[in-house]
């Protein structure tokens, strides 16, 4: 991701770079070794792509995207805030998400991590005027999660994409819909959409608690039992911004500042239960949380050195600063954390009046020197991102 540096003065671009888009850790291919790359930004060979982006509706379009994968974009960004469930629909039935279950295909060996691939150039600077970026935090040291991790709502997310496979972090969040049965996660955009030009990964399953009894910390191996204690989730319905799917990328730009997503997931061995009734845990989304009265906490499976991937990590980040790409978008949440690649998707918790805990954001980009982490303000287009996909059948 492109590094950033920021001093009490001033905002300036300088030898450091933001973590990439692309925090989550990829696998080596199945039955190889060595580290992948990461799944390409804009992985779809069968779409035919528009020779220049252009201007629709007042939006700037990225060069190089799909001429299928615009149909049903809204006029501007302001007016997806005005979307209603029928026009989220249209947009996903243009966007088809198929993701069959192949049972079993998930084993201790393909979820093994392996070093994530070296971050993309930066792409975009913050903007530094109007004050819609403030100085970096002062890092904040990860500490474990103590285990067990059951009960919690936290686990990892694992997919394939072309050139291999990869993780991230999840949550599992209430359904407005279904109460007390919830089966909806909450992670970052790009962890389930490869952006600009791509589309959805393939094989993407949630496993909540996972290594829960560190039976493959420390590099010892472990059976699928102890990695997955609470099932293997098939995601069989996911969303993501339509900012994310038009401009994301492998670098941190302005189309983090819409980088979340929401999946439906099912067991793969039919239990009869709900994900949150498995799991005993489920939080609600805060939306519009009022950013200068929450306290943050982070929480992820950071993968890059010094951690491994193994072990579930929580920054306690205070109040977030704000970061900016583009400032006619809700500013990013920033809060110091040393938490590093892998940690992407991650929630991020805070205390709503009422004394329950809410997820506030999600990790999508960090420093190159592993000082800050930053994620979306969840605001009017997240909600309905999950009023949508509570509501679908």
């Amino acid at each position: 991701m492109p590094s950033i540096h920021r001093s009490a003065m001033a905002v300036a671009l300088v030898t450091g770079t933001l973590l990439a888009a692309s925090a989550c850790g990829p696998d080596g291919p199945a039955g190889g070794g060595g580290t992948a790359a990461p799944p390409p930004a804009s992985a779809n060979p069968t779409s035919t792509a528009a020779g220049s982006g252009g201007v629709i509706g007042g939006i700037t379009l990225p060069s190089g995207i799909p001429t299928s994968l615009l149909e049903g974009l809204p006029k501007s960004w302001d007016d997806l805030k005005k979307w209603k469930f029928e026009d989220w629909d249209s947009w996903a039935s243009k966007h088809v998400f198929n993701n069959p279950v192949v049972k079993d295909f998930w084993n201790p060996d393909k979820m093994g991590d392996s070093k994530p691939a070296e971050p993309a150039p930066p792409t975009a600077k913050p903007a530094t005027d109007d004050g819609v970026t403030d100085p970096d935090p002062p890092a904040v040291k990860a500490v474990p999660v103590p285990r067990p991790y059951t009960k919690q709502p936290s686990g990892k997310v694992f997919f394939s994409a072309q050139g291999g496979r990869g993780n991230c972090s999840a949550t599992v969040i209430t359904d407005p819909q279904h109460p007390g049965k919830s089966n909806l996660v909450w992670t970052a955009g790009h962890c389930v959409h490869s952006g600009k030009g791509g589309d959805f990964y393939k094989d993407l399953v949630f496993v909540p608690a996972y290594n829960n009894s560190g039976a493959s910390s420390g590099g010892k191996k472990a059976p699928l039992s102890e990695l997955a204690p609470l099932g293997t989730w098939w995601a069989d319905l996911v969303t993501t911004s339509p900012q994310w799917m038009v401009e994301g990328g492998g670098s941190g730009d302005a189309a983090n500042q819409y980088d979340f997503a929401v999946m439906r997931v099912h067991n793969q061995n039919d239990t009869g239960k709900s994900l949150e009734e498995t799991v005993g845990s489920a939080v609600p989304v805060w939306f519009d949380a009022p950013r200068d009265k929450v306290s943050v906490a982070a929480v992820g499976y950071p993968l890059s050195k010094p951690f491994d991937g193994q072990e579930l990590y929580k920054c306690e980040g205070g109040r977030p600063t704000r970061l900016s790409f583009d400032p006619k978008r809700p500013s990013m949440l920033t809060i110091g954390c040393t938490m590093t690649q892998g940690a992407s998707g991650g929630g991020w918790f805070a205390t709503m009046p009422d004394g329950k805990t809410a997820l506030v954001s999600n990790t999508s980009i960090g420093t190159q020197d592993h000082t800050s982490l930053s994620g979306p303000y969840l605001e009017e287009v997240a909600k309905q991102a999950l009023d949508w996909i509570s509501k679908k059948p």
